[in-house]
């Protein structure tokens, strides 16, 4: 499932540029931003500050009242 989310807060900024910033590579980004990859806690967390979000905002979906990945 494609992260539109992570997708939409990069924006403009480059992506080398923002995997840089995240102390990952270009490569891990895009498979994460994709839904080929699943971030560990500790860089979802990290990815998630780096937005200023919380971690559900940006990794799961809402659906009613529940919570879905």
């Amino acid at each position: 499932m494609e992260r539109t989310k992570l997708i939409n807060l990069r924006g403009e900024k480059a992506r080398p540029q923002t995997a840089k910033d995240l102390g990952i590579t270009p490569q891990m980004l895009g498979a994460i931003e994709r839904g080929d990859r699943t971030p560990s806690l500790p860089l979802a967390k990290k990815i998630a500050d780096y937005y200023e979000k919380s971690v559900d905002e940006i990794f799961f979906a809402k659906k009613g009242n529940e919570t879905c990945p």
